[in-house]
């Protein structure tokens, strides 16, 4: 039997994603066999015993693995647990008879499309950078967008240190004191919408992805879920292919 990365048996059992479980390792809350492991250490699937926190992954030979799509409201949380009591979207997935986690994040105050699953391989190839997955957010703004805001952060905008990628950047609907936006992104930093705009001088009131790569939110209403169809999860693993 070969051994494995341990982040990828981790992620694999449904715990988390990939990433996260990189995260607890380097944070010293992985232990192989009782000892503290580091990244990058392997280990044997189904023999070895992995933790986290004290709480052993299991690791089945064969399971079912589900994709949900989730429209989540604003006001949760895209964790699975909040150290802050704060509504977190797993409370409102009820019927899937294993746990599912979040594919990437939607901050407290944003909503609309985000994914969950128990797959940590899948859940890795939507997030990692190299795959370039393009997520549209439709972004309401404030007080009003000029021209040269437009080209900004169209051709890339500095946010934490490093310049955004180039996006598509489309006006819906123009009021006085307010400017819908279609947004869309091929990166996945951290409340990357809300900083664009914010280098541009322009004030959020409302952001809502509507898509990730082919998937569309469509019709489902805030707090409703279903699981990929078909021809959905070809068609998102087919996007994630070309990315490679």
């Amino acid at each position: 039997m070969e051994k494995i990365r341990i982040q990828k048996i981790i992620a694999e059992s449904g715990y988390c994603s990939r990433r996260k479980a990189e995260e607890f390792i380097e944070a010293g809350r992985v232990k192989v066999n009782g000892r503290p492991c580091k990244l990058g250490d392997k280990a044997l699937a189904g023999k070895d015993i992995i933790t986290v926190d004290g709480e052993k992954i299991n690791v089945a030979k064969k399971r079912a693995l589900y994709y949900i799509m989730l429209h989540k409201p604003r006001g949760y949380v895209t964790t699975m647990n909040d150290e802050l009591g704060r509504k977190c979207v797993t409370e409102l997935i009820k019927d899937i008879p294993d746990r599912v986690y979040p594919v990437g994040r939607l901050d407290k105050n944003s909503e609309g499309l985000l994914l969950l699953t128990n797959d940590g391989s899948f859940a890795n190839d939507i997030m990692h950078p190299s795959r370039h997955v393009s997520k549209t957010y439709r972004v309401t703004v404030r007080p009003d967008v000029n021209d040269d805001q437009l080209v900004q952060l169209a051709s890339g905008v500095e946010i934490d240190g490093r310049k955004t990628a180039e996006c598509s950047v489309v006006v819906l609907d123009k009021e006085p004191g307010r400017v819908v936006l279609q947004m869309t992104i091929h990166e996945g930093r951290n409340r990357q919408i809300r900083k664009m705009c914010e280098a541009v001088g322009l004030e959020v009131a409302r952001l809502k992805r509507t898509s990730i790569g082919p998937l569309k939110l469509g019709m489902l209403k805030p707090g409703e879920y279903r699981e990929l169809k078909p021809d959905e999860l070809r068609a998102i693993r087919t996007a994630v292919t070309k990315g490679k």
